[in-house]
This record gives C-alpha cells, structure tokens and sequence, in this order.
C-alpha cells in the first residue's frame, strides 16, 4: 500500500486521482469514478467530490492508497 500525505484538511476524490498520477485528466478522474474503477475504504464511490481524509483508503485497478 502506498502512503499519500496530504497538507490539507481533506482531500477530493477526484483531485486525488489527479495528483497520485491515476488520472492524467480531472475528466478521466471523473469517468473512471462514474465507471465504478474507484473504491474508497473497500466501497466502490460514485461521487467525484468525495471528501478523502488522513486514515482513508483508495484502491483503483492494482493500486492501493492510504492518505496520511
């Protein structure tokens, strides 16, 4: 599982995306959110401006995510 630290309260799923380099685009973010590829603390999340907060978990395909 890889670590992400983040400097904020929270972060949005669909930045995070952006930011670990899952998404080259916020609308490729955006499209695999809405195809169901993103799963938030084992549930899969539909909703792009989920608010992810230190402690959460994001896996998308074989990657893993902790936010720290």
């Amino acid at each position: 599982m890889e670590e992400v630290k983040i400097s904020t309260e929270y972060i949005t799923l669909d930045q995070f995306l952006k930011y670990v380099g899952i998404a080259e685009t916020g609308g490729k973010g955006k499209q695999m959110i809405l195809d169901g590829l993103v799963r938030v603390n084992g549930n899969i999340e539909l909703k792009r401006g989920k608010k992810l907060y230190r402690g959460d978990t994001v896996s998308v395909n074989d990657r893993h995510f902790v936010i720290i």
